[in-house]
Parts: C-alpha cells; sequence; structure tokens
C-alpha cells in the first residue's frame, strides 16, 4: 500500500486563535519523533488566521492511529475542547 497522506483542517473560533495555535504547535515535535511519521507540518491561512491545515505523512493507517491515541495528541484535543469551530480529516493515498 502506499504511503497514507492527511490534510487535516482545523477552524478556531476567533477569540481562541492563538489558544489553537499554541496547542497546535505543541504536536510538531512529538508528532515528528513517532514511528512512521515521515511529514508533519502546519500551515496557518493567510487571510483567515482561524483557519490552520496539517499536512501529513504517514508509513500506514495503524501509525496515523497510533498518533491519534498518543498522550500529547489526547491533550490536544483536551486543551481545545470548546475552541473549535470545525474540524476535516481528509485521508488520502497518491494516484499518480
Amino acid at each position: 500500500m502506499s504511503k497514507l497522506v492527511i490534510i487535516a483542517k482545523v477552524v478556531s473560533k476567533k477569540e481562541a486563535v492563538q489558544s489553537v495555535r499554541s496547542e497546535l504547535l505543541k504536536l510538531i515535535a512529538p508528532t515528528r519523533k513517532e514511528d512512521g511519521c515521515l511529514d508533519y507540518t502546519l500551515h496557518q491561512d493567510i487571510d483567515n488566521p482561524a483557519v490552520f491545515m496539517f499536512y501529513e505523512t504517514w508509513e500506514s493507517f495503524a501509525h496515523l492511529e497510533a498518533h491519534m491515541n498518543s498522550d500529547h495528541f489526547k491533550a490536544y484535543v483536551k486543551a481545545t475542547d470548546g475552541l473549535i469551530e470545525e474540524k476535516a480529516v481528509n485521508k488520502l493515498s497518491r494516484i499518480e
């Protein structure tokens, strides 16, 4: 199977942009050290700073699942409870 690509969109509530940004940044270092993590980069929309996008590449679904069960990911979910307006996660496989 080809590598798994994730495009994850997080839209914070307008009053929580800095708090959500801070929590998202905390995910980067420990996630990049995880087995199976090939790429994990965070982006912020220039026109709407409440919109954040992660571009991620994982060796497999199992590695992604382990990430989502990690202590640092669970801490992010808890810390941002009530601060997120919208979330979307697209799981992609490269076709060309």
